[in-house]
């Protein structure tokens, strides 16, 4: 039998027993780690155990001390020493008086079917694969994929990292982690960083609402038991003792007597929010993940992917697939295809495709040269501004070393290089090795249109990849900005107010710094030339738009900016004002009266409200009173103009426009429709206000 023993100097050798003979249909096919921990938990020593086929076995430890006390710790054997004084698993004290009795024989220490079973799962290993591609598909390579755990208590919510992968050229990563369960409760909080979750507060402030209490309990950014005094305060006295640690053996208790107190609610029970729904996290044997993706992309880290409380993936199995979508800020590998031919297709304008610019292949006829032609929208017939991008494909065929870009003012010509000051040149982004040798990363190349043979022009990306590493390019090394752009054109200062065609002349490197002739490659798939029709409008005057409250009438009497007007005894209120644009490309205005704490009248939809166009100073009355294009072209206005102009509000009752005595702000917004360095909202805007107290 064995028996604690004294050894030379002092040491002492100690034999545990182990028996696992009670297990029914046992196999010794896995070893059991056995522990000796001394004080606040300190392992001193640990020994593995390989059981007989009976289920017997016995852990043998030499120590040169003989300590004061020992406790004897048994779990599964793939737990390192260190994690099994934190799992709640077998435990045997050894009292002072036993370990100073020479040959004394220790009992066996039984293992129950329960441990064995659970010894066997303890930990497991999960692999999650996918992909992450933008939201067209496409994939994202080189971006960091990171899995975390998340649980939450009450309103706070906690994440914690499971494991991180990067990337391949196929958006795809795979993630790999061992999953352990079974902690003490009180290890397992103080790991754990805790933080107010605002979703999680948005759903049970309402259910606290149906409580009386003297005041509602206010969300703190760290989790304490202080908040539920006043949910459990019997006669103002508190049941709970207030405190910043908390204690979660007393979770138990703490809920049966929140449920007593507080309304039922289905959805926070399907939510799995505590106390609705029973919370020992410390046991939960299979993770509950969500995914953050990151991507160094165009010189910045962007966070691409962010998942939180309302996205989890409960309990994952221990083989996930998943795939993520990215935003819009990520750099994909975009590889379409060339078309056949000796030719090209200029294919977008900032992300538009010209078959939805007027006068373009596909698209409508006309208004020539505006994004979405004769749509009876508000952002229907859109003239662009300030920096736009062009992007297009060269076909199969195409032998285009250089290119210079050339506008005319009719489709047939005459053709003109554009004003090199409109010429902007860009970079392109590639992933993988660099160039001619390196890490595989993302990696800058600059595309700069210059002098060459006297033309100014830029190289070709086929004649850039035909050059450096030519096999390599949708193998290794994949672009992922900029794939297809063909020139940043700089529009503003340097290209007048209009419609212009614009066109790709191509160019072969027929020696060192020499070009050949010039080649106008067709439109793919079509006799014609190559090129494209847009209208340009970059705001150059105060009146691009025009915005101003000019006057305020209340029963025919002007009240004066910062006026004090008693209108107790009701009456009409009139507002002349201005929105207008010279260049016919107003999009919408509005006008509201604001006041109070983020309070507002909307002035144009108040009860009897009337639009009259007026002349006021050099500005025309209005064509169309609006106040959208939409409305405008209902109205009569012929597509793509509309300018407004003076207008006259009238509201019979003014105190539909002001509710009661304050000071009011009148204020109005005027914008265009111009996309602006390809800015799809609504841009310039003017702004003007005008402030008067208002007794009524």
């Amino acid at each position: 039998m064995p028996k604690t023993s004294r050894g030379k100097g002092g040491g002492l050798r100690l034999e545990i027993p182990l028996d696992a003979s009670g297990v029914e249909g046992f196999k010794p096919d896995k070893p059991v780690k056995v522990a000796l921990v001394s004080g606040r938990d300190t392992v001193v020593a640990s020994d593995l155990v390989t059981l007989s086929a009976k289920g017997h076995g016995t852990a043998v430890f030499e120590l040169d001390g003989a300590p004061s006390s020992l406790r004897i710790v048994v779990g599964p054997g793939d737990a390192e020493s260190d994690e099994l004084v934190r799992l709640q698993t077998i435990s045997r004290e050894l009292s002072p008086r036993a370990l100073r009795r020479p040959g004394l024989e220790l009992e066996p220490v039984v293992i129950s079917s329960y441990y064995w079973w659970w010894w066997r799962r303890w930990c497991r290993t999960f692999t999650v694969r996918g992909r992450v591609v933008c939201p067209d598909g496409s994939p994202v390579p080189g971006a960091e994929v990171c899995a975390f755990d998340v649980d939450w208590w009450w309103w706070w919510s906690s994440s914690q990292k499971v494991g991180c992968a990067t990337t391949d050229a196929n958006g795809a990563f795979e993630i790999t982690f061992r999953w352990c369960c079974g902690w003490w409760p009180w290890w397992w909080w103080h790991r754990r960083h805790w933080q107010l979750e605002p979703a999680l507060v948005d759903r049970i402030t309402p259910v606290l609402e149906e409580i009386p209490l003297p005041r509602p309990p206010v969300p703190s950014p760290r989790p304490s038991l202080a908040m539920f005094e006043e949910l459990l305060a019997e006669d103002g006295v508190a049941r709970v003792a207030p405190g910043t640690e908390i204690d979660v053996t007393t979770l138990p208790r703490l809920r049966e007597e929140l449920l007593d107190r507080l309304p039922q609610a289905v959805e926070l029970e399907q939510l799995r929010v505590w106390p609705w729904w029973p919370w020992q996290p410390w046991w939960d044997c299979t993770p509950d993940l969500i995914f953050e993706v990151t991507q160094r992309c165009d010189g910045e880290d962007r966070v691409i992917v962010d998942e939180g409380y309302w996205d989890v993936r409960w309990n994952v199995p221990t083989e996930l697939a998943v795939t993520l979508t990215a935003t819009d800020d990520a750099c994909c590998i975009h590889e379409p295809p060339p078309p056949d031919g000796d030719c090209m297709v200029i294919g977008s304008v900032c992300d538009d495709v010209v078959d939805a610019i007027g006068g373009n292949p596909g698209a409508a006829p006309s208004p020539v040269g505006y994004l979405n032609p004769g749509a009876l929208s508000t952002a229907g017939d859109r003239a662009y501004a300030g920096t736009v991008p062009i992007s297009g494909l060269f076909g199969s065929g195409a032998t285009v070393d250089f290119y210079e870009l050339e506008i005319a003012a009719a489709p047939g010509g005459p053709w003109a290089p554009i004003p090199p000051g409109s010429a902007g040149g860009f970079n392109r982004r590639f992933w993988g090795p660099g160039l001619p040798v390196g890490p595989v990363d993302f990696h800058t190349v600059p595309f700069q249109f210059q002098p060459v043979d006297g033309r100014l022009v830029v190289e070709s990306r086929e004649h850039f990849e035909a050059n450096n590493a030519p096999a390599s390019w949708g193998t290794s090394r994949f672009w992922v900005s900029n794939r297809d752009l063909l020139v940043r054109w700089l529009t503003a200062s340097t290209i007048a107010d209009g419609t212009h065609y614009l066109r790709v002349a191509g160019y072969q490197e027929v020696a060192p710094g020499q070009l050949g002739p010039k080649q106008i490659l067709p439109l793919c798939n079509t006799p014609d030339p190559n090129g494209l029709a847009i209208t340009i409008d970059n705001s150059t005057s105060a009146l691009e738009p025009a915005a101003d409250v000019v006057s305020v009438r209340i029963n025919g009497t002007v009240a004066g900016p910062c006026s004090n007007f008693d209108a107790s005894a009701g009456g009409v209120l009139e507002v002349d004002f201005t929105a207008y644009d010279v260049d016919e490309h107003l999009a919408y205005y509005t006008l509201y009266a604001t006041y109070g704490k983020n309070l507002a009248v909307n002035l144009l939809s108040a009860p009897g409200a009337t639009l009259t166009p007026i002349a006021i100073g050099p500005i025309p009355a209005a064509d169309f009173v609006g106040p959208n294009y939409q409305q405008a072209r209902l109205q009569g206005a012929t597509s793509p103009h509309w300018r407004a102009g003076g207008l006259r509000l009238t509201i019979p009752d003014l105190r539909d426009a002001f509710p009661e005595t304050c000071c009011y702000q009148i204020e109005l917004w005027v914008y265009k429709r111009t996309v602006v360095s390809c800015d799809h909202g609504y841009w310039p805007r003017k702004h003007s206000f005008y402030s008067l107290t208002v007794a009524v």
